[in-house]
C-alpha cells in the first residue's frame, strides 16, 4: 500500500519558494491521487482458488472490475487517502495564511518604493502616448502566494473530487462528497484524540 507523502517543515520561506510548494503538492497528488487506479488495484485480494483454464474461454469486459473489502478500503482511506489530503490542506492552509499576513522580509520593498517614486516623478503626455500613463507596479509577494494558493486549491478541490468518484465506485461506498468524507475522518481523529 502507498504511504503517503510526508508533510515538509512549514515556514513561511517554504511558502515563498514556490518551486518547493508545487513541489510538494505535485508529488503528493502523484503518489495517491494520480495512481489512485492501481492503490485501489492493490487492495483487491487474490484469487482464493487458483487458476482455472476454463476462465479464458469466455471474455469478461473491464468495466466489472472485483470488489474491495470494505475493511481494506477503509483501512486505505484512514491510513493514506485521508492523511495525504489532509497533509496538503494543512499546507495550504498555513501558506494562505502567511499571504494574509504582513511582510516585512520582503525583499522587493525597495524595489517596488523606487518604482512608485518613479511613477509620481513622470510626466505623460497621453495625446503622444496614450499608454504612457498606465503604471503596473510589482506585486508584492504575498499577493503572488495569493494567486498560486488560489489556482492551487482549485486543482485540489478537482483532484480530490476524481479521487473519491473513484474510490466511491470500487469501494461501494457512502454517497458523501470527498469534502464531507475529510471532514468525518477529522471529527474522528478529535473524537479519538489523535
Amino acid at each position: 500500500m502507498t504511504e503517503p507523502h510526508v508533510q515538509p517543515n512549514l515556514t513561511p520561506q517554504f511558502c515563498f519558494s514556490t518551486v518547493a510548494l508545487r513541489d510538494f503538492l505535485r508529488i503528493s497528488r502523484g503518489a495517491i491521487d494520480d495512481s489512485i487506479t492501481q492503490n485501489l488495484n492493490a487492495l483487491v485480494t487474490p484469487s482464493q482458488s487458483g487458476f482455472d483454464p476454463t476462465s479464458t474461454s469466455v471474455r469478461i469486459s473491464r468495466t466489472s472490475s472485483r470488489p474491495i473489502d470494505p475493511r481494506t478500503c477503509q483501512t486505505f482511506k484512514d491510513k493514506v487517502l485521508f492523511p495525504s489530503w489532509q497533509a496538503r490542506s494543512d499546507v495550504l492552509t498555513y501558506c494562505a495564511y502567511v499571504a494574509t499576513s504582513p511582510d516585512p522580509d520582503d525583499p522587493e520593498v525597495a524595489l517596488r518604493d523606487t518604482e512608485t517614486e518613479k511613477n509620481r516623478e513622470r510626466v505623460v503626455d497621453e495625446r503622444l502616448d496614450p499608454y504612457s500613463g498606465r503604471y503596473f507596479p510589482r506585486e508584492p509577494r504575498t499577493e503572488r502566494l495569493a494567486n498560486l494558493l488560489r489556482q492551487e486549491r482549485s486543482v485540489e478541490s478537482i483532484v480530490r473530487s476524481r479521487t473519491w468518484g473513484l474510490v466511491r465506485e470500487r469501494c461501494g461506498d457512502s454517497f458523501q462528497d470527498a469534502e464531507e468524507a475529510l471532514n468525518n475522518w477529522r471529527g474522528g481523529r478529535e473524537r479519538r484524540g489523535t
